[in-house]
């Protein structure tokens, strides 16, 4: 087996690498993004949903060894192992899982964490074609993971860049990837393949918050196309008031334009989630019998008159801000969250946690951001 070294060239999807006790440390946010956060945004920056390591190769065998922090909380069992997908000039060949890591135990009682240790672990994959080909291999978004080494039966040297755009995408939870089957398959990782872009995925679980330094990360991100889908986190986390909603946004947008006053940007209203309709935030934890998480609506109804919001404020806000900017502003653009998931499909394909869609709709999420963002004449359309 023939070792090397896993650097930035062997890389895609992640704004920096650090390193750490072993190797190297995917993260999705700069340091000094980073150093403005709170813990909740630190966590699920770290998950490197999108981020995989890219080579060319003729090699039949990979290993990748890994250290991997998984996030488990206080009193229930630990998820199950992230998964690791092998694509092979495109196609979804293969998936494993590794051993070992670290698991970060969070006490949702006290707001307490400890970390146990663990070993680095190996995820291999074998009997690939042999011949020539682009092979890769996309990280677990639901583990933090720290790249350690990679081994393969034949030399590996970095994928050409090509010439395909980057499309670069901030979201919550659901653009994170949550109850998505494999980090190649949640609706942004499907999308970009559907659009034949490169993914920079800052979907960030919980955290889609209008955070200023978010703004200038996506300000100075290089990228050819950018999304901002925002509304459910500012809802379940009863962030702000709807006077303060508008401004807020105004503010997210005004900073990218700083730096990216001609590129292209879709902003997108949430899909619909039932439970935050009509209902204001803070979102709330359930227990299932058998211990799985649901969620539920904490807030008062009747205080929507007062300024709460609910995804319904959310998305009036967002198109009057949309509406007042795109005559000044001829590459922003507008979509309703409720054309890629709305109350029919809501029938069929219902919410399993009550938040976060299950692996069917985030493939049909993918399908409708694509045909509309992607297609000719659309937001991201060719020569846009």
């Amino acid at each position: 087996m023939i070792a090397t070294d896993v650097g930035p060239d062997l890389v895609r999807g992640a704004i920096e690498l650090v390193p750490g006790e072993h190797g190297l440390v995917p993260h999705r946010l700069p340091a000094r993004a980073r150093a403005q956060g709170d813990g909740q945004i630190a966590m699920a920056e770290a998950q490197p949903s999108g981020v995989r390591v890219v080579v060319r190769t003729r090699a039949t065998v990979i290993e990748l060894d890994t250290l991997r922090t998984r996030v488990g909380y206080a009193g229930l069992p630990l998820r199950p192992d992230g998964v690791y997908d092998l694509r092979v000039d495109g196609d979804l060949v293969a998936q494993g899982s590794t051993s070992g890591g670290k698991v970060l135990r969070l006490d949702m009682a006290t707001g307490t964490a400890q970390t146990e240790p663990g070993p680095v672990g190996t995820v291999r994959f074998e009997h690939l074609p042999d011949r020539d080909k682009q092979v890769e291999v996309w990280l677990p978004h639901t583990e933090i993971t720290e790249l350690v080494a990679l081994r393969t039966d034949a030399p590996a040297t970095p994928a050409p860049p090509g010439d395909r755009r980057v499309w670069l995408h901030h979201g919550s939870s659901i653009s994170h990837g949550s109850n998505a089957a494999s980090p190649s398959t949640t609706w942004p990782a499907l999308a970009a393949a559907a659009g034949g872009v490169e993914l920079v995925n800052l979907g960030f679980g919980g955290s889609a918050l209008l955070d200023p330094f978010v703004a200038r990360t996506l300000r100075d991100t290089p990228a050819d196309v950018i999304s901002i889908k925002i509304g459910i986190n500012l809802v379940n986390a009863d962030l702000m008031r709807r006077r303060a909603l508008g401004p807020a946004l105004h503010g997210f947008l005004d900073t990218i334009r700083e730096g990216r006053p001609v590129t292209p940007v879709l902003l997108v209203s949430p899909i619909l989630c039932p439970i935050h309709e009509d209902t204001p935030g803070p979102g709330a934890v359930d227990l299932t019998d058998d211990g799985r998480m649901t969620f539920r609506a904490t807030g008062d109804p009747a205080e929507v008159a007062a300024g709460r919001l609910t995804l319904r404020v959310v998305r009036d806000e967002i198109a009057r801000v949309a509406a007042q900017r795109t005559p000044d502003d001829p590459h922003l653009h507008h979509l309703d969250g409720l054309a890629l998931y709305g109350e029919a499909d809501a029938a069929t394909l219902p919410l399993p946690d009550r938040l976060h869609p299950d692996a069917a709709t985030h493939r049909l999420v993918a399908e409708r951001f694509a045909a509309h963002a992607f297609a000719p004449g659309g937001p991201f359309g060719a020569g846009r």
